[in-house]
């Protein structure tokens, strides 16, 4: 289990947090991947940043959730880290 899997698993054992991740469980799951795969990838937002061309501010602000990031930008992004970028739909109960 890394290191932010067990933070998260902590953080989810406050009720006042598990209800608010799960309003927000779209959108922790895209900003979740992008962190796992730089992460993963032994990477800093600057090193993904030089890669995709652009700024490291700019990659601190689509894993933080602050802007949503374009197909292209997700693109660039899974190339950077030496990932595939796959999306998928869940039907829901």
């Amino acid at each position: 289990m890394t290191k932010l899997d067990k933070l998260k698993k902590e953080w989810l054992k406050k009720p006042d947090v598990k209800a608010a991740y799960d309003a927000l469980a779209e959108e922790f799951s895209i900003v979740e991947t992008l962190i796992r795969a730089r992460v993963e990838a032994n990477m800093t937002q600057e090193q993904v940043a030089e890669k995709m061309q652009t700024s490291q501010s700019y990659v601190a602000k689509l894993e933080s959730g602050r802007v949503s990031p374009s197909m292209k930008a997700l693109q660039r992004y899974a190339a950077a880290t030496g990932s595939r970028l796959k999306i998928s739909f869940e039907h829901v109960a």
